[in-house]
């Protein structure tokens, strides 16, 4: 929620989260300003990994869970709660997911 122009906070509440239609799971949005989007995802099960083409830079730290990210044409990171990672625009990426699984994200368009 943005308080004043440029300055954003949000709590988490049960009602902040909605479907992510680009990858599944749930997203609670924090801001989408300058080309700039931030926010968490949370996946409670999945049936198979997740396919994602990023449409940015994406910087993302595992709050909970792991995550195995195959990258196409490159190497394949794994990362578990407490890693960070930073992925080029552009780049296929499948995630195999340990549920639950969050991560705070920042994507630069």
């Amino acid at each position: 929620m943005e308080i004043e122009p440029g300055i954003f906070a949000s709590g988490v509440a049960e009602h902040a989260w909605e479907p992510d239609p680009e990858v599944g799971g749930e997203m609670a949005v924090l801001c989408c300003v300058d080309g700039l989007e931030a926010g968490l995802t949370r996946f409670s099960e999945v049936s198979g990994p997740v396919v994602w083409t990023l449409p940015g830079r994406e910087t993302l730290t595992v709050l909970e869970g792991e995550a195995r990210i195959e990258i196409e044409g490159a190497a394949t990171i794994t990362l578990k709660a407490g890693d960070m990672a930073s992925l080029p625009a552009g780049a296929r990426t499948s995630w195999h997911l340990t549920t639950p699984f969050l991560e705070f994200w920042v994507l630069q368009r």
